[in-house]
């Protein structure tokens, strides 16, 4: 019989969980790319995953709402690297 997951801790508030998150994503993006998996395969599966996630949370309606915005905030820069580090 499986063992259920427990965290180890209480849950993070919201900001530091996705700073954590994305720490851990950039770890094994960074482990993926040392094996050889190409940045742009690599890109397609994460966002695959994220969008199955976000589906199986909020539903197809609501994920393809969100995903109307993503366009605009793509042409002003908000997942440009060089600007976000500013």
């Amino acid at each position: 019989m499986p063992v259920p997951f427990r965290p180890a801790r209480a849950p993070l508030p919201d900001p530091d969980q996705k700073k954590a998150a994305l720490s851990y994503l950039n770890e094994a993006w960074a482990e993926a790319r040392h094996d050889g998996v190409d940045g742009d395969c690599l890109a397609q599966a994460s966002l695959f995953a994220a969008l199955a996630e976000l589906v199986g949370t909020y539903g197809e309606d609501a994920v393809a709402d969100y995903l109307e915005g993503i366009p605009s905030r793509v042409r002003n820069g908000e997942y440009s690297l060089a600007l976000a580090r500013q």
